[in-house]
């Protein structure tokens, strides 16, 4: 208990002295799991909610997909796109494996599911007639979506919120496709596994710190954004 109270204490100097390491690491997290949250709500959004109101054959073979993708295993997404992305597989001439680029399609992968499957719960919450009187009343099929969605965006800021803590606090799979290389793809969860494995816990405490708070003030904001929703 004493060195870990120690290791509090120098993680406490390390945030206020604003270390230049853990300041790189935590602006390259917010780096890719921003662009990859965007990514995600690009493609989640728009999917869920037409798979909130459309009605088409195979449709429950899709939600069965999605409810998969919500569930997969970041380390096997991080398999795949590792397989994808390597010299001899069908993306390897992008270059991408082991550079910031191949972590944010990982993360992307891991979070547009969570970000569709929650959407669509959402806009199946809403009222069925609703799309439909807002068609007869001469609305586009376009501005009928964007009302479902103001009439579901509680779930939908919750599906954002879901979305961006399962790529924040992933290691697995950027660990994989990123190769965790310092001042390159090192973030703020492989950064924690590395300095542990060296024994360097202060610093290592400082990064959970930063993460733990991280994700405190994303929630946070999204609750009071709820608030002024509701």
């Amino acid at each position: 208990m004493e060195a870990i109270a120690r290791g509090f204490v120098e993680a406490l100097g390390l945030l206020f002295r604003g270390d230049p390491g853990v300041r790189e690491v935590l602006l390259l997290s917010l780096k890719v799991s921003g662009t990859a949250l965007l990514f995600a709500t690009l493609i989640g959004i728009p999917l869920g909610a037409w798979l909130g109101f459309a009605r088409f054959p195979g449709r429950r073979l899709v939600i069965a997909l999605i409810y998969t993708g919500m569930g997969f295993p970041p380390v096997v997404i991080g398999l795949l796109v590792y397989l994808f992305l390597s010299r001899s597989g069908p993306l390897g001439f992008l270059g991408w494996l082991f550079n910031p680029p191949a972590m944010v399609l990982a993360q992307t992968i891991i979070a547009f599911p969570l970000v569709a499957g929650f959407t669509m719960a959402a806009v199946i919450g809403v009222n069925p007639g609703l799309r439909q009187q807002l068609l007869s009343l001469g609305a586009t099929s376009w501005q009928a979506t964007l009302a479902l969605l103001r009439e579901a965006r509680v779930g939908v800021v919750v599906s954002l919120v879901a979305g961006f803590g399962a790529i924040i606090s992933e290691v697995g799979a950027v660990m994989m496709v990123g190769g965790n290389i310092e001042g390159h793809t090192r973030v703020l969860t492989t950064a924690i596994v590395q300095l542990t494995r060296m024994g360097a816990f202060a610093a290592a405490i400082a990064l959970g710190l930063i993460l733990l708070a991280l994700s405190f003030l994303v929630n946070l904001g999204m609750l009071r954004l709820q608030g002024r929703m509701e």
